[in-house]
């Protein structure tokens, strides 16, 4: 059976701490929408074959008419949000399931957040060719601050080697089978974290770290999106 990249896109957030005024997933950046932006980046993705985004259930009527306007032809349904990001996710894979799990046996999973539309040109290259002997990769970019864990009354309990810490972005990689099982798993336990790669790990799974960039900027706050915008500007006049 051929090998399957599916790329799961959530976008259900609220954007608490950007404009609450405006939806951040569908704000414009240069006349184009953002989630617009990250999904159009995905689907030049030659290796990409399907793409699930994430969206909530009161904008699918909205996205899906952005979709036909946008002709993202790999975008073939539509997982609906749920409370938290890993809620969203664990919908896709659920959807995914649906198909039979002999369908996905040999694939891969990318999970890549809708408000991140600067991937990085060859990334996805490189965690298809990093994964052959582990069950996830993931970017990170090394800390240039010194990092220190606090304990609950803020009183610093130690001083963390930054060398040996990344700040972690996304695109996550992982074969379906490592990250099924590692949703299936954190729903038994009722555990959530952060990113999909700390689920893998507390099952067992082996992820490696590959080199991010510092311009796969999450949009969080409006100058995180004017920053992304100068960005997307540039490289549109360099071609």
């Amino acid at each position: 059976m051929d090998t399957k990249i599916i790329a799961i896109v959530p976008s259900a957030g609220l954007g608490k701490r950007f404009d609450p005024s405006r939806r951040k997933t569908f704000v414009s950046i240069n006349g184009v929408p953002l989630l617009i932006c990250t999904l159009k980046r995905l689907h030049s993705e030659a290796l990409i074959g399907e793409i699930i985004p994430v969206i909530r259930k009161e904008d699918t009527e909205q996205f899906i008419d952005m979709v036909k306007d946008y002709h993202l032809d790999k975008i073939k349904r539509v997982a609906p949000g749920g409370p938290e990001r890993q809620d969203s996710i664990y919908n896709a894979l659920k959807l995914m399931e649906e198909d039979g799990m002999d369908i996905y046996r040999n694939s891969y999973v990318l999970i890549h957040d809708g408000v991140r539309p600067y991937v990085p040109e060859g990334m996805i290259d490189t965690l298809m060719k990093e994964i052959k002997d582990v069950d996830g990769v993931i970017p990170g970019v090394p800390v240039k601050d010194t990092i220190k864990e606090i304990d609950g009354g803020g009183i610093v309990a130690s001083t963390l080697n930054r060398e040996k810490v990344r700040a972690v972005q996304t695109p996550q990689f992982f074969s379906f089978s490592a990250v099924k099982k590692a949703y299936d798993k954190a729903y038994e336990d009722g555990f959530y974290a952060t990113d999909d790669a700390a689920l893998v790990e507390r099952t067992g799974g082996r992820v490696r770290i590959i080199a991010g960039s510092p311009f796969n900027i999450k949009v969080t706050t409006p100058e995180d999106l004017k920053m992304v915008e100068y960005l997307l500007r540039k490289e549109q006049s360099s071609l």
